[in-house]
């Protein structure tokens, strides 16, 4: 039995490593979920921190996204599981010495849980015709759908967005969205969509107007996905520049 076990586990290391290095966009998402009371101290540290790390030119780069169930997304571009292995922030830490041990004190009061794990950018559900990118000049606005689905339907709710993405794509709507699928850290299963606008306002401009577009039968593609969710969720955030962080270049 030991040895079965150990077997598995190798053969599930190889295909996770294969899959990992197929793929384009990988990113490591570090979450605090900040409790309410706690929501202006937790600001306050975190713009101490980026502070931190800009005087100290720390070499990595995060985007940060929050949400409105008080989320805070840290999401780092990765190519491959070494660069889970090193270490940014400890030349760091050793230049602040304890104030540094301190700053994460203070966070560690600002939320009951938080951790680590990765998402995946699915291109290939994508639909932006005019190029993929993570973010968009004057668009921090975002409308975020989680589509949770069991493991044995992955197969028919993948076919379903992709009978989206090609409606969209033949009534050439404009309202682009990126697809991010689970990926190694999750227990759950599911993709996320999101969305870029301006503000709330344009946000809802974009989607009555692409209603409009694609017409009724948009139901009936929608339902192809509809049909194997067990359970949706919908949020709005912003991208806060901010709170991200690239080092200074030469």
């Amino acid at each position: 039995m030991k040895t079965i076990k150990s077997t598995l586990l190798l053969i599930l290391a190889l295909f996770l490593a294969t899959n990992f290095s197929n793929a384009q966009k990988f990113y490591q998402v570090h979450q605090d979920n900040v409790k309410p009371s706690k929501l202006w101290e937790y600001e306050k540290i975190a713009k101490e921190f980026n502070d931190a790390c800009v005087e100290h030119n720390l070499q990595t780069s995060w985007l940060c996204a929050t949400m409105d169930d008080m989320r805070y997304l840290y999401v780092t571009p990765i190519e491959n599981f070494a660069d889970l292995d090193k270490r940014p922030f400890a030349d760091m830490a050793k230049a602040m010495g304890d104030k540094f041990g301190d700053m994460f004190d203070r966070f560690d009061k600002c939320y009951d849980s938080h951790g680590d794990y990765i998402i995946v950018l699915d291109e290939e559900l994508t639909y932006m015709p005019d190029g993929i990118s993570q973010s968009q000049e004057g668009q921090d606005y975002r409308n975020y759908y989680f589509i949770h689905y069991k493991p044995k339907n992955g197969k028919k709710i993948r076919e379903g967005m992709k009978a989206v993405k090609e409606m969209f794509a033949s009534k050439g709507s404009k309202n682009y969205y990126r697809i991010y699928r689970t990926g190694f850290g999750n227990m759950d299963s599911y993709y996320m969509v999101a969305t870029s606008s301006k503000d709330a306002i344009d946000a809802a401009t974009k989607e009555k107007a692409n209603s409009e577009l694609l017409g009724p039968d948009r139901f009936e593609t929608f339902k192809k996905v509809m049909d194997y969710a067990s359970k949706m969720e919908e949020m709005t955030g912003e991208i806060r520049r901010d709170l991200s962080y690239s080092p200074k270049t030469e």
